[in-house]
């Protein structure tokens, strides 16, 4: 079993500097730190950048409204292994933000897309943590346009 939480994981891999950001200015560390377990599709440091210009900054300009929401959509409640998620191929799973993701497998492909259509690709998977598991997607997903 891994000995660090979610957000220990993320920031030792050093790959999720913007995620961790976010987390803190969003007042999510406490709750990721928490018994859990989640799920989290993080989107890393590669993925923040894709945001259009000046999205990232103000959406820390608001980080208990939309910045929150959008975080929140990126946590699936429970510990949700990529063998598991092999198995929810074409089906919604509830995120905690409220809002659903649709999961679709193709050979070693998994995909997610948002409400708004957007696909995101899972990029690695069952990076373990002593609340959950973490898989990276390749760009951020947003829970209405």
């Amino acid at each position: 079993m891994a000995e660090k939480d979610i957000v220990d994981t993320a920031v030792g891999a050093g790959t999720f500097t913007t995620l961790a950001t976010a987390l803190t200015a969003a007042g999510l560390v406490d709750t990721l730190k928490g018994p859990g377990p989640f799920t989290v599709f993080a989107p890393d440091d590669k993925a923040f950048a894709k945001l259009p210009d000046g999205t990232l900054k103000a959406l820390l300009a608001d980080p208990k409204g939309k910045l929150s929401k959008i975080l929140t959509y990126h946590v699936v409640p429970g510990k949700v292994m990529a063998a598991d998620v092999v198995k929810l191929n074409g089906q919604t799973v509830d995120t905690v933000n409220g809002a659903k993701l649709t999961v679709r497998v193709m050979g070693d492909k998994v995909t997610l897309t948002d409400v708004t259509g957007a696909t995101v690709t899972v990029t690695a998977t069952d990076v373990a943590a002593s609340n959950g598991v973490i898989h990276v997607i390749d760009s951020v997903l947003l829970p209405s346009k």
